[in-house]
């Protein structure tokens, strides 16, 4: 499916793309996960708004990934929070 990466900001959030699922990433500048979450199809810059209004979690960039299915996003949700370990995801998710 489609990967995008595009700054963590309001203009950033902008430029997602709205029309399926998505798997998105919190990045540093180094690349480090941050976080890692789903967003449903319709909810994707309204998702990553919300992190940016609630700014409690540092990033310079997001990445998402395209899914065919919420399920489809949720999965591969939990397989990178398993690997990856985001600081800011929340224990046990």
């Amino acid at each position: 499916m489609t990967r995008k990466t595009v700054k963590f900001n309001q203009n950033g959030a902008a430029k997602l793309p709205n029309d399926k699922p998505v798997v998105y990433k919190i990045q540093t500048e180094s690349g480090k996960t941050n976080y890692v979450g789903t967003a449903k199809r319709g909810r994707v810059q309204e998702r990553i708004q919300e992190h940016l209004d609630a700014g409690e979690i540092p990033g310079a960039r997001v990445q998402i990934e395209q899914m065919s299915s919420i399920q489809e996003a949720q999965v591969k949700e939990q397989n990178v929070i398993s690997r990856t370990q985001p600081k800011y995801n929340e224990k046990g998710k």
